[in-house]
Formats: C-alpha cells, structure tokens, sequence
C-alpha cells in the first residue's frame, strides 16, 4: 500500500506540471484517501487478529513484550 501511494504521488506530480490546469486534482485526493483507509484498515485488523490470536492461546495483548 505504501508502494501504491508513493506511484501515486510520483504520477501525481508529473501529470499536474505537464496538465496544468486540465489536471483533476480532486480525483486524486479521493484516491489518496482510499488508499489511506485501506491502510488504516489493514493495521486495524492486523492488531485486532493478534489479540485474537493471543487471547485463544492464553495470553492477554498486554502482557506480551516485544523484543
């Protein structure tokens, strides 16, 4: 995702010099914001497994540090 957002900017930026005011901006923050919700989504769901996870083998998430 992060990838998808760094090609984004890149094509961003090369489209808006050459485009001018023909660019659709607006479109682009759209698509700049789905990807951040599909990143925040992601993260949430990775965490909200781990606890799972955690929890069905006996172990509290607050209890497990990392290294």
């Amino acid at each position: 995702m992060e990838k998808a957002e760094r090609e984004l900017g890149a094509l961003e930026g090369a489209l808006a010099h050459a485009e001018g005011d023909d660019f659709p901006l607006q479109r682009y923050e759209v698509v700049r914001s789905a990807i951040q919700s599909i990143m925040d989504f992601t993260e949430e769901e990775g965490s909200r497994l781990q606890e799972k996870i955690l929890h069905t083998g006996g172990l509290e998430p607050g209890r497990v540090r990392r290294g």
